[in-house]
């Protein structure tokens, strides 16, 4: 397969039909795994706030995970669209009896509510939902550019939540078409393992 040669719309359609296929068997698997990876993950040990996503088209399911968090004491959060500026997202605090509602994509999101609102630069994590990523640790959305937009303080200058990146390990690939604005994820977790890039470039920096 020619990455190379394959547009971000092509990767895109070709890792959902790949990622679609998994069984709920592998499914379920596969977030058991994922949590045993993110017990070992320093920064979720010192985070208070956490934002997550509902899986959803294949994604490796994070139902699991917000039980988890829930049990663990987090504070979980979940994006919603933001009503009127265009491609923002806010993060709602989800609990068990958290009223819910569909969103634009068929996706179930916290009804708007003021009191749930935590300012995103409150968040201490970001879980990052992704279609694909590469080796050098970029990531392939779903083309709206939502999380993109969130991300800025922290790309920019390291303030506000940490993202790290969940999936699947089929979604995987080695070099992503990439923009000259796209900024690699610090950090991805799949079932198999983390994907740190973090410390490589602290220490390269270092070394010069």
């Amino acid at each position: 397969m020619h990455q190379h040669n394959m547009t971000r719309a092509d990767l895109r359609k070709q890792i959902r039909a790949r990622r679609k296929q998994l069984s709920d068997a592998f499914q379920q698997d596969a977030s058991a795994r994922l949590i045993r990876q993110l017990c070992h993950l320093p920064e979720l040990e010192t985070s208070h706030h956490v934002a997550v996503y509902l899986s959803t088209d294949g994604e490796l399911s994070t139902r699991e995970l917000i039980e988890w968090l829930w049990q663990q004491g987090k504070s979980t959060y979940l994006p919603v669209i933001h009503p009127f500026s265009t491609g923002q997202l806010l993060f709602l605090r989800y609990t068990p009896d958290t009223a819910m509602v569909q969103n634009r994509y068929g996706i179930a999101e916290p009804q708007l509510n003021k009191q749930l609102i935590l300012p995103t630069r409150q968040l201490d994590l970001i879980f990052t939902p992704l279609v694909g990523f590469d080796a050098s640790g970029h990531r392939l959305g779903m083309g709206g550019g939502y999380y993109d937009r969130t991300l800025v303080p922290w790309f920019k200058n390291r303030s506000g939540a940490k993202p790290i990146g969940l999936a699947h390990t089929c979604q995987f690939v080695e070099q992503l078409p990439i923009e000259s604005w796209d900024v690699p994820l610090p950090k991805i977790v799949t079932p198999d393992k983390i994907w740190d890039w973090e410390s490589n470039r602290l220490s390269q920096g270092q070394m010069m």
